[in-house]
């Protein structure tokens, strides 16, 4: 069968013919590392901002919408699964393509490259945070950098994301091929532990001293301007659990339905209990006083030297992660920008100047947006309402309507329809409150 540059993978088949190979098992991707591969994709800035969540909803509606979001992505990645089984592509874009043409594929790369650019642009405000600090709602949170040497004009947020880009990012993203990142991705996973872990323990030792604050179990209607502001809190959770287009390759390269089935709900098991873990030891630990930006909180004193390293270690260790998952996105949004303006050339890799120009824009795009965005929660719900949403449950929904091979039940059909329902309405809620907040 002949076919199209443009359509080049889009009709690829998703697994190869099974032959029996000799050693096959050591060939033959484990559930367990997909596991592991899902959730270590999934986890990124989006935990930043959990806490502040719980501080906006409440513990038990946040907490509640956490499982809902988690059930909803489990439903989208069954349907992107089944439909990719059934037909001839092996990529998400693939995937849409079939069902709506080159136009739905090309929508679905506009909608990762916009995600993949908020959240790289997060990664840089978050570094900033912790370094050079931030002012939030009138209080000044000084970062590492100011409390190590003092306020100065070379360790301010301009500087600091610049140097940031310079030392750590630039050397990186100068990297040609992505295996060449297989290092710098094993210390980023091990950073991310660290956090997970300190940050846990110091709730639970604040618990025991009685350092902690009572939670808010329900919203506070008296101090919120509208009901309608509480629905700026769930595209935030909406693209902390935005992460089809890593599980769709990771879970289809198994061999059997039921392992890539296991691999996705464990998954999402795993994450929404670190979600969860992390959002109520962090409101637990700060309490009103909870930043949309976690990290940002962890320049308090709880009253000995041991604190103050456990605060800067948190922070570091986090940063470090970020520094080094920076690069990856970086790779898939390059790549993808490329594909997208020159499809007939040549490989980047193989083309310096390209390579070079596409990489500096991209960078020098990132840094300016990073310094005029305040703060991680409004690209949260910017992207979160829009790009992040399609990705998550509308293509995926829209997919099991149109249903090009025939294999969606009734129910599927039902769930498709409420799903697409519910994500277009919080979505539309939470940009007019937005828009409403800014102009008034």
């Amino acid at each position: 069968m002949t076919k199209n540059v443009d359509d080049a993978g889009v009709l690829d088949r998703l697994l190869p013919e099974i032959r029996p190979l000799e050693n096959s098992r050591s060939r033959t991707p484990s559930v367990t590392g997909a596991v592991f591969n899902v959730s270590t994709s999934v986890i990124g800035a989006g935990i930043m901002s959990i806490p502040a969540t719980l501080k906006v909803l409440g513990v038990f509606p946040a907490l509640i919408l956490i499982l809902i979001i988690a059930f909803l992505s489990d439903v989208s990645v069954d349907f992107l699964l089944r439909h990719t089984l059934a037909g001839k592509s092996k990529t998400y874009a693939g995937v849409m393509g079939e069902a709506f043409g080159r136009g739905g594929s090309l929508l679905l790369q506009l909608s990762i490259m916009l995600t993949t650019l908020g959240t790289l642009v997060m990664y840089l405000i978050i570094i900033g945070d912790v370094l050079s600090g931030t002012n939030t709602d009138g209080t000044l949170h000084p970062g590492i950098l100011q409390q190590w040497f003092g306020i100065h004009w070379w360790n301010s947020r301009q500087c600091s994301i610049l140097g940031t880009i310079i030392l750590v990012v630039l050397p990186l993203v100068m990297l040609r091929r992505v295996e060449s990142l297989r290092f710098t991705s094993a210390v980023s996973v091990l950073l991310a532990v660290v956090f997970v872990i300190i940050s846990s323990v110091m709730a639970i030792i604040a618990i025991f001293e009685g350092k902690t604050e009572t939670p808010k179990l329900v919203p506070d209607f008296a101090h919120q301007a509208s009901f309608l502001e509480l629905f700026t809190a769930v595209p935030v959770i909406v693209t902390a659990f935005t992460f089809h287009f890593n599980v769709h390759p990771i879970a289809s390269e198994l061999s059997k339905t039921s392992d890539m089935t296991f691999a996705v709900k464990f998954s999402l098991i795993l994450c929404a209990a670190i979600y969860s873990t992390v959002g109520v030891f962090g409101y637990l630990l700060f309490g009103e006083s909870t930043t949309a930006d976690i990290l940002v909180n962890f320049n308090q004193n709880f009253g000995s030297e041991a604190g103050l390293l456990l605060n800067d270690t948190v922070r570091l260790s986090y940063v470090f992660h970020l520094m080094l998952v920076f690069p990856l996105l970086n790779f898939s949004l390059r790549c993808n920008i490329d594909e997208l303006l020159f499809p007939k050339r040549p490989p980047l890799a193989s083309h310096p100047a390209r390579f070079m120009w596409i990489t500096i824009s991209l960078l020098g795009l990132i840094y300016v947006a990073a310094i005029l965005i305040p703060s991680i929660w409004y690209s949260f719900q910017f992207i979160g309402s829009t790009s992040a949403v399609c990705i998550a449950f509308i293509f995926p929904g829209a997919i099991a309507l149109r249903d090009v091979h025939g294999i969606s039940t009734r129910r599927d059909k039902i769930m498709a329809s409420l799903m697409i329902f519910l994500a277009g309405l919080a979505s539309i809620i939470a940009i007019s409150s937005n828009i409403t907040n800014a102009v008034s």
